[in-house]
């Protein structure tokens, strides 16, 4: 029997770099348990929070712990393999239907910068150093109104369908998350008893030879869609690119729609403005 030399001791090396979230000592042992990305070019952090703070913040959370609508980012399997944003990318850019979450238009430059805000953060087992949540009342209540009433009265009435709604929510956080994530989770429609009516998504396949295929969807992307007819029966149909055609229904499609378009100072003021209406 052969035995292998052991090599002498080394002595310890530097602790991981920390990300956003180290402040003071600590850190060890589970804490450590996640490696630690290498951290980007600052200017990138900067301008992947800038975008984190308008398209994701209000579903994922400011510092991407998971909101009403999303769950916590540092510690998702996805973003801890992704390195420069090639993991993130797909699920941003074509969204996950049957999960609620859109798809958003940016670029694949803009989802490397936030990557990079993603991974400046400290990932560890536990929430030790999770930031303090920031008052999201910044905004100008009359703003808000003007905006209202620009983009939303078509279609609500603060004396109508939203009549009291600055009263069903204790935290104004949710109550943002109520308008800009409407279906996903507690604070989005069907939740608190607000606009629970609204119907789910139906989609309507068109197989070849004209005979189609309608019910609520289940769950759709590039390959298959899944659908459940009226009486229960689930069908799953394969996809080819444009073929067969789907044709999707949602009653909520406006509210995503509006999702790339709301500016950080719109979202501030419609939030300020709904508050107030009790």
């Amino acid at each position: 029997m052969m035995l292998m030399a052991q090599a002498p001791p080394q002595p310890p090396g530097p602790p991981p770099q920390a990300g956003r979230g180290a402040r003071g000592g600590g850190g060890g042992g589970f804490a450590n348990a996640f490696p630690q990305h290498e951290q980007a070019d600052p200017a990138a952090i900067e301008r992947g929070k800038a975008i984190w703070g308008v398209q994701c913040a209000f579903c994922h959370g400011s510092d991407a712990r998971g909101g009403e609508g999303g769950p916590n980012l540092l510690r998702s399997e996805l973003v801890l393999n992704d390195q420069k944003g090639e993991s993130i990318a797909p699920v941003v850019q074509n969204g996950r239907v049957d999960a609620g979450m859109p798809k958003f238009p940016l670029t694949s430059a803009q989802i490397a910068d936030i990557a990079a805000f993603l991974h400046s953060f400290r990932v560890s087992g536990y929430d030790a150093v999770r930031n303090k949540p920031v008052s999201v009342l910044v905004g100008d209540a009359k703003a808000g109104e003007a905006y209202f009433q620009a983009k939303c009265a078509a279609c609500h009435s603060v004396t109508g369908d939203l009549k009291g709604i600055g009263s069903k929510f204790e935290d104004p956080k949710l109550l943002q998350n109520f308008f800009l994530m409407p279906g996903g989770g507690r604070g989005g429609f069907g939740g608190r008893g607000v606009a629970s009516n609204v119907p789910p998504a139906t989609v309507t396949v068109t197989l070849a030879g004209g005979r189609k295929l309608e019910g609520r969807l289940i769950r759709i992307d590039d390959f298959t869609v899944t659908l459940a007819e009226a009486d229960g029966t689930e069908r799953t149909v394969r996809r080819d690119g444009a073929s067969p055609n789907v044709e999707i229904h949602d009653p909520l499609q406006p509210h995503k729609d509006m999702l790339p378009r709301y500016t950080d100072r719109d979202i501030h003021n419609l939030t300020a403005y709904l508050v107030t209406v009790k």
